[in-house]
């Protein structure tokens, strides 16, 4: 089975606005779900979409305004198909 790609805009408004905390969240659910295996996660720099932000791309999919429970709802649909 493919990776499934995460990717963190690191950009100063989505990291301010709350990236700081999904990519600790991210890095957490990873770890508490062993999917260290399936999931690549990186970071990006700022996408120009700051208005909208903060932002992740999952599998080349944005998400905008994500937050924690945003996160943990796409995280835990990931999480059953890999």
């Amino acid at each position: 089975m493919a990776k499934v790609e995460v990717t963190v805009c690191m950009g100063s408004s989505c990291f301010a606005r709350g990236n700081a905390q999904n990519l600790e969240f991210i890095e957490n659910y990873i770890k508490e779900n062993g999917l260290e295996a399936q999931i690549d996660l990186s970071g990006t720099r700022c996408s120009g979409k700051c208005a909208v932000g903060p932002n992740i791309v999952i599998n080349g999919v944005e998400y905008n305004e994500v937050d924690e429970n945003k996160l943990k709802e796409i995280l835990d649909s990931i999480k059953s198909s890999v």
